[in-house]
């Protein structure tokens, strides 16, 4: 499965009153492994970014007036994004966003070429999802780094392609990662054989790992496989493998 984890930086909270993406961060995942692909763009507005919104992520009207507009990197962008799950923290957000400037092309074009992205995208809300694991506790990016032990001591400003990265741990660490269970829990290093002590979280695997051995039947496994499928059929009068996709064509690995 392909899922593009993303985050936006906007001049505002809402498109409604004219405000507009400015950064653009993404980070591809397949099969719950990194790839290696990013997206990352800084955008013009065309408008001024409020206070509050620098305050939060530090991107100033100088950094951006130099940048490429929306309807220049449209097409890219959208090409990178389209057919994949796309997981987003608050997504309402975000897509939101997005579709604003990307309903705002189709009309300046004249022809509804891209988006909505719900309709060419899956969308997974890690907010929702740690509202339900975690009820009543904060879920912020921040809180959700604190509960499953990421490191996000380098985030001192938000940014789209940085907050993609770390909500791409975090999403791997509430999908498929442990906290502690109020035992004497311990991380091991990637790289080194020495747990750390009263450490917890997620030990990672190396990507340049070897990978693993597939062994296959031999002839004769396959055909006492074959043999023993043969006489559950005779026996119970039908074998629930053969409702397996293939039917009796399946062979087992």
């Amino acid at each position: 499965m392909r899922q593009i984890i993303l985050d936006t930086e906007t001049t505002g909270i809402d498109p409604k009153e004219g405000h507009r993406l400015i950064e653009i961060g993404g980070v591809e995942m397949v099969n719950r492994r990194f790839t290696g692909n990013t997206y990352h763009q800084f955008i013009n507005p065309q408008r001024e970014i409020e206070a509050e919104a620098i305050e939060v992520h530090g991107i100033t009207n100088e950094r951006v007036v130099n940048e490429p507009v929306f309807a220049a990197i449209a097409d890219e962008f959208w090409d990178f994004i389209r057919g994949a799950e796309l997981v987003i923290h608050n997504a309402a957000f975000d897509v939101g966003f997005i579709d604003h400037e990307l309903n705002r092309l189709n009309k300046e074009r004249g022809e509804p070429r891209l988006g909505p992205v719900a309709e060419h995208c899956r969308i997974l809300d890690t907010l929702k999802m740690a509202r339900d694991k975690h009820p009543g506790q904060r879920n912020s990016l921040d809180a959700l780094c604190k509960r499953y032990d990421i490191d996000n001591g380098h985030r001192v400003l938000h940014g789209a392609l940085l907050d993609a990265e770390i909500l791409a741990e975090v999403y791997l660490a509430m999908t498929g990662g442990q906290t502690a269970l109020s035992l004497d829990a311990t991380l091991q290093s990637a790289d080194s054989d020495q747990p750390a002590a009263g450490s917890v979280g997620i030990r990672r695997l190396s990507p340049e790992r070897s990978r693993l051995r597939v062994v296959s039947l031999s002839d004769d496994e396959l055909a006492a496989h074959r043999d023993k499928l043969e006489r559950i059929r005779q026996a119970a009068g039908q074998c629930q493998w053969d409702a397996l996709p293939g039917g009796s064509q399946q062979e087992p690995h």
